[in-house]
């Protein structure tokens, strides 16, 4: 899959342990908008997706997470690569640890008919619903989103980015 961009804050040391978690997300797009989560607590748009589980290949844990995230069921014939984005950055969770993800993003299909959200306890309290939106709204609102927990903010600014190439696409 071909890197899209990178995100490398350098704000470790470089003896550091690295702690990998590779996600992957979905792009649906439904006409002329697009299938998003969005934290109705923190105002902010994501692409449906997570953590690779060890014992799943990037499009089982695609489907598992859009279907917990969104409710949405992906059609898994109709995935197809996009792009991946790489970020490395300072654990918010354990000292002398770098956070590494790559993140890979698949255009796909969905099925008509939603199901309940499955989700996990900070996805409640951020309280994430489904959009269907203009990519346009989408990019202002990550455009202007602050946070007072900056790895939060590194990811938003991450999704803003893959929405403004996926913009420039069109």
């Amino acid at each position: 899959m071909k890197r899209l961009f990178e995100i490398d804050l350098k704000d470790y040391k470089k003896t550091d342990s690295v702690f990998r978690r590779p996600s992957a997300r979905a792009i649906i797009i439904k006409g002329d908008k697009i299938a998003l989560v969005y934290s109705k607590r923190e105002k902010y748009f994501k692409f449906p997706g997570g953590g690779i589980h060890d014992d799943e290949d990037k499009k089982e844990a695609l489907i598992r997470e859009v279907r917990e995230e969104v409710g949405m069921g992906v059609i898994p014939e109709s995935i197809r690569e996009f792009g991946s984005v790489l970020r490395r950055q300072k654990s918010d969770k354990a000292e002398n640890t770098v956070f590494e993800q790559e993140n890979y993003y698949y255009f796909c299909d969905v099925e008509d008919e939603l199901v309940d959200q499955e989700l996990d306890a900070y996805e409640q309290d951020a309280e994430f619903v489904l959009k269907i939106v203009d990519i346009e709204t989408a990019i202002e609102a990550n455009d202007i989103y602050k946070s007072d927990v900056f790895f939060d903010e590194v990811m938003i600014k991450r999704e803003l980015r893959v929405l403004r190439l996926l913009k420039m696409s069109e």
